[in-house]
């Protein structure tokens, strides 16, 4: 063993991941393979304005097929007997390695349950003019036989995606400079990718598996998220890299702020919380009818970015009273007058012209509701926030 924090919630080991998954007594719930690509092929990428090598290290350099099939058949059948049966694996790749993998998996008899394309929002350019621009990687989800009842978080999913089930294809940006702190790997996953994976397909408490794991992304992503986790990794450096990383997350406060930070997406749904007396929230939830002054007057909504991801309403009184809501259309309102208003039994006073949003009056249980609902100058102002602050890491 290289490193085992004091909670014991984080392992690494250091070796070669062929020989030190034989060793490995337990039985995990879930397992995150980000093998090597393959990629390392002497070419060349644009880097800001340089050209720079694409070659990650010895460990990526190119095989033949059958090298990299053997390769993979054999990681692959060492890590089916310590998937619980009920447990999962997500294996990364491109078109590299990926036709490989899934030829491997079904070999030892997984069943495939997904293949997610992860649709990068803000890719590297890739050099050339002869094909178009490499922004997608792709995910394998699968679980140890055809039979087996593996677990997916279907509601929470759903909520993440405003009501509708999750597609298979995730937007979302590579690798921030927020998660290089400690230092980078050259293949680095994004703790964004690894949070939805880890909330899909785990409980908390429960032990993830990664037999490469290079800076340990997916033990930084599992501790921030309440699950133990064992990584593998054979270089020195990257394994002082995830060492440094969950030491870094020790520290309470940055604990936290990372946390925040993983959950928050640039395409994530938000909610707007908005305050009403209480005798007008019971009418705003009898109508579907949600109104806000429209305007500079004070408790105005102010347009800003993340309005166009709106999906749900928060209505609450002072603080209390909170109920959740989908809107009937994501992102859109409509201007009513005064007038308007009072033909659907509401009295508005204080403007001539308000923002109207309109919901589904069936409350949507489930959402934890954040402790700063009311907050000073805030408490009587409509505020958009993620989605995220509504669920309990």
């Amino acid at each position: 063993m290289y490193y085992q924090s004091t909670d014991e919630n984080f392992c690494l080991y250091k070796g070669d991941t062929l020989q030190i998954l034989g060793q490995i007594p337990n039985q995990f719930d879930m397992i995150f393979a980000d093998p090597p690509y393959f990629l390392s092929n002497g070419g060349k990428k644009i880097h800001g304005r340089r050209m720079v090598s694409v070659d990650k290290g010895e460990w990526d350099k190119i095989k033949s097929s059958d090298g990299i099939d053997k390769f993979n058949q054999e990681w692959i059948n060492q890590c089916k007997p310590l998937l619980k049966d009920n447990g999962t694996i997500w294996v990364c790749g491109t078109y590299h390695n990926i036709f490989s993998v899934e030829k491997c998996l079904k070999n030892a008899g997984f069943r495939i349950i997904n293949i997610i394309t992860w649709q990068k929002s803000d890719p590297t350019p890739t050099w050339g003019k002869l094909h178009f621009n490499f922004s997608s990687e792709y995910i394998i989800w699968a679980k140890k036989t055809s039979m087996a009842k593996h677990y997916f978080n279907y509601e929470l999913m759903k909520q993440l995606n405003g009501g509708k089930l999750m597609s298979d294809v995730w937007k979302l940006p590579t690798v921030g400079l927020w998660e290089k702190t400690c230092g980078k790997h050259p293949t680095q996953k994004p703790l964004r990718l690894l949070y939805r994976i880890i909330l899909a397909s785990t409980k908390v408490g429960e032990t993830i598996l990664d037999p490469f794991a290079g800076s340990s992304t997916t033990g930084i992503a599992a501790n921030l998220l309440g699950r133990n986790y064992i990584g593998i990794e054979q270089n020195e450096e990257f394994l002082h890299l995830g060492k440094k990383r969950k030491m870094d997350i020790e520290n309470p406060l940055r604990f936290v702020d990372m946390q925040k930070h993983m959950a928050d997406n640039p395409n994530e749904i938000t909610v707007i919380v908005n305050h009403a007396r209480r005798e007008t929230k019971e009418r705003m939830v009898e109508t579907g009818i949600c109104y806000l002054r429209a305007g500079d007057s004070e408790g105005s909504l102010c347009v800003t970015h993340g309005f166009e991801r709106m999906e749900y309403v928060l209505l609450h009184t002072s603080g209390e009273n909170c109920q959740i809501f989908k809107l009937k259309r994501k992102g859109c309102f409509q201007i009513w007058n005064k007038e308007t208003l009072e033909r659907y039994g509401f009295s508005p006073s204080h403007a001539a012209y308000y923002i109207v949003l309109k919901f589904d009056n069936k409350e949507i249980k489930g959402f934890k509701i954040p402790n700063n609902i009311k907050e000073r100058i805030n408490t009587y102002r409509a505020k958009i926030r993620p989605l995220s602050d509504f669920f309990d890491f």
